[in-house]
């Protein structure tokens, strides 16, 4: 029998701030993923390897070689999985694979919806953005918004990638005034704040799956949707000051709903850094949870 899932690790933190994040595609299979999931998951090995470094050359997108590079390399695995009838779990890894995910898709011949759940819906672009950091730049990439750097907007078939309707921003911690939560209403992006998710996660993830109604759908899930007092394996973690990010249950109610649906067709994981959990069962823990949530996949 063909594994219901395909797993690929996306070992690059070339969109990151700083190193850490290509450390987790080895650290999440280390925890079990494979026994883990449901119906059972094929391995099929990590995508080129980038480790974060500084890019004096061109400061408002660091690394912009490497990540279209990763990004290219993982629409290629995600082609490999599809065309093997499973369905995708990609571990990265910074943000910016999820750019490579939707990439392979439409190199498949699905143009797939897409879940973004993230504490933030990286709608900056070079402009907007001082650091630089592509992976707070990938909803820019995949609307291909003014101001996006070609070589990364253009790792797929069309660009742009998608349509703001085929977008929901899920669990999102923005305040009022913020540019992000201005471009999400200016684009006509649906989106939902964390306090929704916090006050019910069902009936929140119930209105996101609306949203993109008739639609195959991939998920993106950024370990900074949740609180880090909560599960501390972000990346970068939140403030611990409101508004708060998700707890772990909250976030796996959401999946459970999201997952329940024919319409489920890919998961990534991203933004995890193993050397931020204080504890060597963080991790399993967190896994265990996305697996059980993941259990009505069909």
């Amino acid at each position: 029998m063909t594994a219901r899932w395909g797993l690929l690790g996306a070992p690059s933190s070339a969109g990151a701030h700083t190193p850490g994040l290509e450390k987790a595609p080895a650290a999440i299979r280390d925890a079990g993923v494979i026994d883990l999931l449901p119906g059972g998951a094929e391995d099929h090995g990590d995508v080129s390897a980038f480790r974060w470094r500084p890019d004096l050359e061109r400061p408002n997108a660091k690394n912009v070689a490497a990540v279209s590079r990763v990004a290219t390399d993982t629409a290629a695995g995600v082609v490999r999985i599809l065309s093997s009838g499973q369905r995708p779990l990609v571990v990265g890894g910074d943000c910016s694979i999820t750019i490579g995910v939707v990439a392979g898709f439409v190199q498949h011949g699905i143009r797939p919806a897409l879940l973004y759940v993230d504490g933030g819906p990286d709608l900056y672009t070079p402009g907007t953005r001082p650091n630089g950091n592509l992976d707070a730049m990938v909803l820019a990439h995949l609307l291909a918004i003014p101001g996006h750097v070609s070589e990364v907007a253009g790792v797929g078939k069309t660009v742009p990638l998608l349509a703001a309707r085929d977008v929901v921003a899920y669990g999102h911690t923005l305040p009022e005034g913020d540019i992000e939560l201005r471009l999400l209403g200016e684009l006509g992006v649906t989106h939902l704040h964390a306090d929704e998710v916090h006050a019910d996660p069902v009936r929140a993830a119930g209105r996101a799956l609306r949203a993109i109604a008739g639609a195959p759908f991939v998920i993106h899930c950024d370990a900074d949707v949740l609180s880090f007092a909560d599960t501390p394996l972000a990346d970068v973690p939140d403030s611990g000051g409101d508004p708060i990010g998700l707890r772990l249950d909250e976030l796996a109610a959401s999946l459970a709903v999201f997952a329940s649906s024919p319409r489920f067709a890919g998961l990534v994981l991203t933004e995890i850094n193993p050397d931020h959990a204080p504890d060597p069962d963080v991790l399993p823990h967190f896994l265990a949870t996305l697996a059980t949530a993941l259990v009505d996949a069909r």
